[in-house]
């Protein structure tokens, strides 16, 4: 239902409307440009996001470790007035795409996401009833990744819609290029979850290990 229109850029991105969406993955830059560019993008963001434990502020990062093809460090930001906060570092963990992917009631795939991180899609219902249908199914935080494929570059802020209800697991929110690209890998392995590693503190990591998703520097 209630879901904030207010967008924010990722930092040091580029709000051009750069994306070349879910229809294609894009051509390949030169090696040296894609990583000099890769390199100038992660030294703004570490520069102007200070760090604060494991949060960057308003940006939280988790790392996929398997499949290998999408092992990046991801970009996600908190809900802003609902859920909870990391409060230990899961080093591996389960991310389950929900069954049905929108989340807004019953999941075929429950037993799954109990204890583990749930991926959802945006659309449906609020944020916050995909949230608490996560959290009603026993999982330990839920990221939902934007409905728009092609979005790789905007933040929508997450805020809580009118029921008064609440939420205390931690809700993130994805780029939807990002969603899209770790649900296609695992449709194309043919795997039910990936494992990642979350949150993911940056500023203990050096800079030319920082893997970031190709497809945000075309």
């Amino acid at each position: 239902m209630a879901e904030s229109t207010n967008r924010k850029a990722r930092c040091g991105g580029a709000a051009n409307g750069r994306g070349a969406g879910a229809r294609g993955a894009g051509r390949l830059a030169a090696p040296g440009a894609a990583m000099l560019r890769r390199s100038l993008w992660l030294c703004l963001c570490l520069c102007s996001c200070p760090a604060r434990g494991l949060r960057i502020h308003e940006y939280l990062y988790f790392q996929v470790l398997s499949p290998g093809d999408i092992r990046y460090i991801f970009t996600a930001t908190p809900a802003k007035d609902f859920g909870g906060v990391f409060n230990t570092r899961y080093e591996q963990i389960h991310l389950v795409p929900a069954d049905p992917p929108e989340a807004c009631g019953e999941l075929n795939n429950g037993v799954f996401i109990q204890d583990q991180i749930a991926l959802v899609e945006r659309g449906g219902c609020s944020f916050l009833s995909k949230t608490r249908v996560i959290q009603e199914h026993g999982g330990r935080a839920v990221i939902i990744a934007d409905n728009a494929y092609d979005n790789d570059s905007f933040y929508i802020e997450m805020i809580q819609d009118s029921t008064r209800r609440t939420a205390d697991i931690p809700a993130l929110f994805l780029l939807g290029r990002d969603g899209y690209m770790i649900r296609r890998s695992l449709e194309q392995h043919g795997l039910p979850w990936a494992i990642i590693s979350i949150p993911v503190n940056v500023t203990s990591i050096p800079t030319y290990e920082m893997m970031q998703p190709p497809w945000t520097f075309w």
